[in-house]
């Protein structure tokens, strides 16, 4: 197999990669605000005196959940423009 073909064999892989980790991502973070805003509207219904805490609270995990996502696209974009295993394997051909 020549180091071409091995190379575009990683560039394809690397790109279904970051397809799942886009989608997965996107899928997760779709999921986990539902089940949050719906939590919250419960919360609130059953005690309207604690909408402020209560919004607070859900801005702050609002948050975090969007930030697992937007690791999960920084690592995608990784694997697209600057993937770390082609140097790797140009190394190895190199010293062979």
């Amino acid at each position: 197999m020549s180091i071409i073909t091995q190379v575009a064999e990683i560039q394809g892989l690397s790109a279904i990669a970051a397809g799942l980790m886009f989608g997965l991502a996107a899928l997760g973070t779709g999921i986990g605000f539902g089940i949050l805003g719906g939590r919250f509207l419960e919360g609130v219904a059953r005690q309207p005196e604690l909408t402020p805490m209560l919004t607070i609270r859900m801005f702050i995990m609002a948050g975090l959940l969007d930030a697992v996502a937007m690791i999960s696209v920084v690592f995608g974009l990784l694997m697209l423009f600057a993937n770390p295993f082609i140097p790797q394997l140009l190394e190895l051909a190199h010293h062979l």
